[in-house]
């Protein structure tokens, strides 16, 4: 048994990557797209009232949902060696980022400006759930994570691969805008509320910040890392 997404896009991107199962619709909606791609994919198609879907996805469905095989993670040393096709390696790092929300933004993010992939601890961390897929719009499907243990012995491994570890804090002296991003980098950003440990920031390279001009004192740490991504990109990149 899998587990159930929800969304149009979110299920669009799964009938591609042949991870439905089986896709659920609402009787009173017609989607034309949907129906060919899976009559094209053999998949079968249920069709359900507008109150029974609101059941199954316990979110705003769209009209459509599906079932699909789970969202699994893959090892670290997938992540490296998935990073050495690139020009410029860039994975992140996610320290205790338990909002489904943040983590499927944060993966759209990965997705628009090239990382190869994100890094999460086994505790205190949102798994790849189906508001997670939905958040992320597809791009669950291409963007992979890696589950570690011990983010430090992780940050160990990835530094022996060559990699620098930039961390994102809100006490750094670091403007974010000051690094030369032109090689592996590994980007590590906390949740909104604790931060990044002490460990980590301790085994980072650069610890950084991005200056606030008005009156609040951090930012949604999806929206942090959006700047980021976008800042290595237009580094590595300049037009």
């Amino acid at each position: 048994m899998g587990q159930f997404i929800y969304g149009r896009n979110t299920v669009r991107s799964a009938i591609k990557e042949g991870k439905v199962l089986k896709v659920y619709l609402q009787n009173t909606i017609k989607d034309r797209e949907i129906e060919r791609e899976c009559s094209q994919k053999g998949i079968k198609i249920i069709y359900k009232t507008p109150k029974e879907l609101e059941q199954m996805a316990q979110g705003v469905h769209q009209g459509v949902l599906a079932e699909v095989t789970n969202y699994e993670f893959v090892s670290l040393e997938y992540l490296i060696n998935k990073s050495k096709n690139a020009q410029y390696p860039l994975l992140v790092m996610l320290d205790g980022i338990k909002d489904p929300h943040n983590l499927g933004a944060i993966m759209r993010s990965c997705d628009a400006f090239g990382a190869q992939g994100i890094i999460v601890g086994k505790h205190n961390q949102v798994g790849l759930t189906a508001t997670v897929a939905k958040v992320s719009t597809g791009a669950i499907d291409h963007i992979r994570v890696a589950q570690v243990n011990n983010l430090n012995q992780a940050i160990k491994t990835l530094k022996e691969a060559g990699f620098w570890v930039v961390s994102s804090d809100g006490s750094a002296n670091l403007d974010y805008r000051q690094i030369d991003y032109k090689c592996p980098i590994v980007l590590v950003v906390g949740s909104e509320g604790e931060g990044i440990s002490r460990l980590v920031l301790e085994n980072s390279d650069f610890i950084t910040k991005i200056p606030m001009c008005g009156s609040v004192n951090s930012l949604n740490a999806s929206v942090a890392t959006a700047i980021y991504l976008a800042a290595i990109h237009n580094n590595r990149f300049p037009l």
